[in-house]
């Protein structure tokens, strides 16, 4: 008996759980977002059957464009609530196995277990949900969470180009894969690192400007040339990511937000600086008192711009000192807002804070928020600059809250989410739409899935922070 990593990842979930309720639609491309009406503006795709799919349409894309792409395709207005009523549904079903069940969201667990047989068990489970919810999964095996994960990528491909793992073929074993110290070279080695977990094009393009291009490379890299480059936490990152290392545990206990945020996408674009400083002042203004009411204090604060053209940088600095006053904030946000330049029409706005441990009393050092990728460790006085993956130019890392919405991996470029007003989403599974509130859980390293899994969670940020309703253009912090 060994303890084993098991990562399970719904299939076209949101999608699924509608055709589970409207049979009809099976074998139909079905596209699910905004209010369902593909004439709306500022509306966005939550996710896409694999039949719309085989068209070009993804998550993420505005719905307008979907129904450009796919016009004969059957447009449905998001309902978080079935999703979560869905989702409880599959991690109870999980919970009722002698194992460990660590949510990541409506659609994506990690499971740990003690056993001998770790592909049995992943066939028992993906048979159990199908059994119970009539929903299909597919199930990554690893020695890790790195691998497992990474594993659900092959898990998704019934084709898939990796080393098939030991003993394959002795038993159906469709949607299940297993990646572990033992063949992670052989399967990993030669391929892209935009293929691992938490590298996307921004983290790959800074990792080429070094010489690294395959996951080889990465593995091979210096540690020293590494942590100068990204920082020495990120940097260790890396270089442990290219081998594969990754966290064993899995927890069922909740665990504390670190953060919260709020974000708005304005029905007209922004034009005035004077106009953008008042609405990022009223932000984190409510933000800010969001957090108050919970009783806790803030040491960092980000804001986030996204223009016209998608192009979403966000900027952060660290406070001198812990507070709880709105109008430090929002003063410390406003000298944020400074730092970007503001030459062009402006779509959504957000602010995030970053609590202060609960026992803090001194001056806090700096906490890297690991979603931040291809940044140094920012200094007290530092704002630290990067772009959101939500807008096209990095890959979304994975919170053990916000990876609910559906397979991604599909890249930025055709198109970028619009959706109407949201303002972030919840740390467990998803907010409701509207202003909706996100409190960031710790993050770990996450991924842009590929295969099966590629067409949904490339814009999980935006989607995420909307609720799942494809109503926001919000992304991850």
């Amino acid at each position: 008996m060994s303890w084993w990593v098991l990562h399970l990842d719904m299939d076209q979930f949101i999608a699924a759980v509608e055709i589970r309720r409207r049979p009809e639609l099976k074998g139909l491309p079905v596209v699910v977002g905004g209010s369902g009406d593909p004439t709306q503006p500022r509306q966005v795709v939550a996710t896409a059957s694999y039949e719309a799919r085989e068209f070009g349409v993804h998550s993420g894309m505005p719905v307008r464009a979907a129904y450009k792409k796919c016009p004969q395709a059957i447009f449905l207005p998001s309902d978080p609530a079935a999703y979560e009523a869905a989702s409880t549904e599959v991690m109870d079903t999980l919970r009722a196995f002698p194992v460990v069940v660590e949510v990541w969201g409506w659609d994506e667990c990690f499971v740990g277990a003690e056993t001998g047989d770790p592909e049995q068990l992943a066939a028992d489970l993906r048979a159990a949900v199908v059994e119970r919810t009539t929903l299909t999964c597919s199930i990554g095996i690893g020695d890790n969470k790195v691998r497992a994960k990474l594993a659900t990528t092959f898990a998704k491909q019934p084709r898939s180009h990796a080393a098939p793992f030991e003993q394959a073929g002795q038993r159906d074993l469709d949607g299940v894969y297993r990646l572990t110290a033992a063949n992670w070279r052989e399967v990993m080695n030669h391929r892209n690192v935009r293929e691992l977990w938490g590298i996307g094009s921004r983290m790959e393009r800074n990792l080429n400007e070094l010489g690294i291009v395959t996951v080889a490379d990465l593995a091979a890299a210096d540690l020293d040339v590494l942590r100068q480059r990204f920082g020495p936490r990120m940097g260790a990152w890396y270089a442990a990511l290219g081998r594969g290392l990754g966290d064993t545990e899995v927890t069922d206990v909740p665990r504390e937000p670190v953060s919260r945020s709020r974000e708005e996408t304005f029905p007209h674009d922004l034009a005035e600086p004077d106009e953008i400083v008042d609405q990022v002042r009223r932000i984190a203004v409510e933000v800010t008192r969001d957090v108050v009411a919970e009783g806790r204090s803030i040491q960092r604060v980000s804001v986030k711009v996204r223009f016209r053209n998608f192009y979403t940088p966000i900027k952060s600095r660290k406070l001198p000192e812990i507070t709880q006053d709105p109008e430090v904030i929002a003063a410390a946000a406003l000298e944020v807002l400074e730092k970007f330049d503001l030459n062009r029409p402006v779509r959504l706005l957000g602010v995030r804070v970053e609590f202060a441990p609960p026992q803090q009393t001194s001056h806090p050092e700096p906490a890297l928020d690991q979603g931040e990728i291809g940044e140094t460790v920012p200094g007290d006085e530092e704002a630290d600059d990067r772009e959101d993956p939500s807008g096209g130019t990095d890959s979304v890392l994975l919170e053990p809250s916000t990876s609910a919405l559906e397979d991604r991996g599909d890249p930025v470029g055709d198109g970028q989410p619009e959706a109407e007003q949201t303002q972030g989403g919840q740390d467990h599974h998803h907010a409701v739409p509207g202003e909706s509130q996100h409190r960031d859980r710790p993050r770990s390293p996450g991924t842009t899935d590929q295969g099966d899994g590629a067409q949904e969670r490339e814009h999980r940020g935006e989607l995420d922070h909307a609720g799942g309703q494809g109503q926001g253009d919000e992304g991850a912090w």
